[in-house]
């Protein structure tokens, strides 16, 4: 879906910049892709995009940060030196998981939402 996309937008631009038409044809194509951006599907998305962006901007800073601090205070634990780095490495370990997770679920709620957006956005363009 992504590539459909891509290659839409592709031949817009390359058709308003190629073209001969002059600006009468390209304020025409200006005007229908502002109507299709202010189309209530459009923006609902937008929405939901900007509101993704915002959790998700906190959710992996977070999560590397209790991630730093587990390793730290493994590595200042009681012990031994040969304890406190057996104990970092694990909690490092076991962090990276946690960020790769937290990743992995923040790419993927990405993509589910552009591909959501680009589906809305060609219904409510069909319906021009």
């Amino acid at each position: 879906m992504r590539g459909k996309a891509g290659l839409v937008v592709g031949l817009a631009v390359g058709y308003v910049l190629g073209s001969r038409a002059g600006r009468q044809r390209y304020e025409q194509i200006k005007s229908q892709a502002l109507k299709v951006w202010n189309m209530e599907p459009v923006q609902k998305q937008v929405g939901k995009a900007k509101d993704f962006a915002k959790s998700s901007a906190m959710a992996l800073p977070s999560t590397l940060w209790d991630s730093a601090v587990k390793v730290t205070k493994a590595a200042t634990s009681k012990g031994t030196a040969g304890e406190r780095l057996d104990a970092a490495v694990k909690a490092g370990k076991n962090s990276v998981d946690a960020v790769s997770s937290a990743a992995d679920t923040s790419a993927e709620a990405v993509k589910q939402a552009a591909d959501e957006a680009i589906d809305d956005i060609a219904k409510a363009a069909g319906k021009e």
